[in-house]
């Protein structure tokens, strides 16, 4: 299995950067006004919003870095690479459908509910399937099965196995559903809201990092 290209990892590490950067930026810009415990970053990003330059231009290059490291993971399997190739084109479409200033959007929730679905699924599709048995090669047409060693690190990289990725996957969802009762019953869904997508624009780089050690270390190895 090939290394992990350095442009994966590039972007995979500036994704959640540019997430915190334009909802920092955009706040400030926003004024005092602005409350991140309940304010959401839909609302930074709204049309007539002070700062809607930045947080839009901070979705937009989100998206972009999703992107790039779905184009670049080539560890993962290819349903979970599409998936978070779709998430990252969600999150650059939410710059053509942004929330107005007040009320609410049929067009934007949309998008965020396919974006959030998308790169909350991701994990658990991306798993690496039909990797050899630790310490057995396949068999050659013809010839009886070789004993190998054991790759250094398992199977498969860490944040492609199937306990690590459907453990990541199940805490996105619940985040999705903490972020609905702080909407409509707590009035903190700013605080949940950056704290689910900060998970789901951070769990890219954990997947790329393990992608490349696994890789390392099998190269190490030979």
């Amino acid at each position: 299995m090939r290394s992990v290209p350095w442009w994966v990892l590039f972007s995979s590490v500036c994704a959640p950067l540019l997430l915190v950067g334009g909802w920092s930026v955009s706040a400030e810009l926003q004024g005092p006004g602005y409350d991140p415990a309940s304010g959401t970053i839909s609302a930074l990003a709204a049309d007539g919003a002070d700062g809607y330059w930045v947080m839009t231009s901070a979705l937009l290059s989100l998206g972009a870095c999703h992107l790039v490291t779905a184009y670049g993971l080539r560890h993962a399997a290819t349903s979970g690479r599409l998936a978070l190739a779709g998430g990252g084109i969600s999150a650059m479409l939410l710059a053509f459908f942004p929330a107005p200033r007040s009320g609410g959007s049929f067009a934007h929730g949309v998008v965020v509910a396919v974006a959030f679905s998308l790169l909350a699924v991701w994990p658990v599709l991306a798993v690496r399937r039909g990797t050899p048995a630790p310490g057995r090669e396949p068999a050659r047409e013809g010839a009886p099965p070789r004993r190998a060693a054991p790759h250094p690190c398992g199977t498969a990289p860490w944040g492609l196995r199937p306990g690590p990725s459907a453990g990541a996957s199940a805490l996105m969802w619940l985040g999705g559903a903490w972020f609905l009762f702080a909407l409509f019953v707590l009035d903190t869904a700013g605080a949940a809201e950056r704290v689910i997508t900060f998970a789901q624009s951070f769990w890219p780089l954990v997947v790329v990092v393990s992608c490349a050690r696994w890789a390392g270390a099998d190269g190490n190895r030979a």
